[in-house]
């Protein structure tokens, strides 16, 4: 019996591309093993940046109302298991090594990607373990995306920017095709911000989707005792910050609230999302204000606190550096008795198919000193490339061969009073994290 790890390697090697966006491969399977149209609701989210917090909401949302979910997501930071949560507990080996046998069983001839796998067992798991509902989060883009396999009977897409154009497009019309593939006909696609490409709007026409969209039918208002929602039928006052940092998850949290209103008010009728949506009468100031309390999404602007700060957050790409930007800009540098205010660090690794310059571009104003890593694999960038990418000439500029050895370069310089940030990618905050001994 192969292990894990084992299994792993292998399927980075079935099928001849890493990534070969289609469902024509993947559904055959699906049929297959019988998981192509499940018995229970699902919620599919997508988006440049932000779907993971949306995610991340409303898995917990879901577990305060009582609610067994199926959770899919995607990269891992540390461990595979990360992927494929039950009930908000990650599967273990054996549940994982069990779904690869039986879709290496099914697929025959049929090739698939690695991602591919993995979508497919998450959706066995979850049948198998009987969830309620599942949140699945889209990998790359959304129409050709493995997860779009399964007819979402809640679509959110989070956000629209610049980021895979070499699969999706050169153009924010573009994107936002690819991203609102997601939706279906007669079936609710919620909208995190108004701000889309007129052809995200186009696609909700021309299915006769049903909109609900930030700002238009939900809203929220920040105030000094926390906030308040206002929805399709809910008004939720005097709620408390949600557990991630940053002012940008008040409006992931109103987006997760609002899928779930948007599930009761366009219920399709079928029995497993009738009974979801009866759940979700439940929804009061108490429930969602729990709920937001026991939010975990590790690696997004997580916060280590002590004389030198620590902030890891992925920002892989340029949308995601100016709300990392806009989010130091909020929580100012503690002083630094006699040097005044502290210093930030900027520990930083970057896949080569990024927007290098964009990220930078966001971040330079607030970065003191650079410390770049190399990160490994044909996708990696060394750190020398990396500082040719940024060209930050005549900033502090320290190159180090792995994102170990960055961070223990970052401790011994900083000083009290001074914050670190580590951004850059997955595969940079990951490596962090354990070396940090916190995931």
């Amino acid at each position: 019996m192969r292990t894990l790890a084992e299994w792993l390697t292998l399927q980075e090697s079935v099928h001849p591309q890493s990534i070969d966006l289609g469902l024509e491969r993947v559904t055959r399977v699906a049929h297959e093993l019988g998981v192509a149209a499940p018995a229970f609701p699902v919620f599919t989210v997508a988006g440049t940046n932000g779907k993971g917090s949306v995610v991340a909401h409303l898995e917990a949302l879901l577990r305060t109302l009582g609610v067994h979910p199926g959770v899919f997501t995607s990269p891992h930071l540390t461990r595979y298991n990360e992927r494929i949560r039950l009930g908000g507990c990650e599967v273990d080996d054996a549940q994982l090594i069990a779904a690869f046998e039986r879709i290496e069983a099914a697929r025959a001839a049929t090739t698939l990607t690695f991602f591919e796998y993995n979508t497919l067992a998450a959706l066995l798991i979850f049948t198998q373990a009987r969830v309620e509902v599942a949140v699945l989060e889209v990998g790359l883009g959304g129409r050709l995306d493995a997860t779009n396999l399964v007819d979402a009977d809640v679509a959110v897409l989070a956000s629209v920017g610049f980021d895979h154009r070499e699969w999706l497009g050169d153009t924010l019309e573009l994107i936002g095709t690819e991203k609102a593939g997601i939706f279906r006909a007669n079936r609710p696609a919620v909208l995190g911000t108004p701000q889309m490409p007129t052809t995200v709007y186009q696609a909700i026409r021309q299915l006769a989707a049903q909109p609900v969209v930030a700002e238009r039918d939900f809203s929220w208002r920040i105030h000094p005792g926390g906030w308040d929602y206002a929805g399709l039928a809910l008004s939720l006052g005097s709620l408390p910050p949600s557990a991630l940092a940053g002012a940008i998850q008040y409006r992931n949290a109103a987006t997760a609230i609002a899928a779930l209103e948007a599930l009761r008010a366009f219920s399709a009728g079928r029995p497993g999302v009738a009974r979801l949506s009866r759940r979700v009468d439940a929804l009061d100031e108490r429930v969602v204000a729990a709920a937001l309390g026991r939010v975990h999404l590790p690696g997004r602007f997580q916060v280590i606190p002590g004389a030198v700060e620590w902030i890891l957050d992925i920002a892989h790409n340029e949308p995601a550096a100016r709300v990392l930007a806009a989010q130091l800009g909020e929580r100012p540098l503690p002083s630094a008795g006699a040097r005044g205010a502290g210093r930030t660090f900027a520990v930083v690794g970057v896949l080569a198919d990024k927007d290098v310059a964009g990220i930078g571009g966001a971040l330079a104003p607030l970065i003191a000193h650079w410390i770049l890593c190399t990160l490994p694999g044909p996708r990696g960038l060394s750190a020398a490339q990396l500082a040719q990418r940024l060209a930050l000439e005549g900033a502090a500029v320290e190159l180090t061969a792995s994102v170990v050895e960055g961070c223990e370069l970052a401790r011994s310089e900083a000083r009290p009073g001074d914050r670190v940030i580590v951004c850059g990618s997955v595969y940079t905050v990951g490596p962090a994290l354990q070396w940090l001994r916190i995931y």
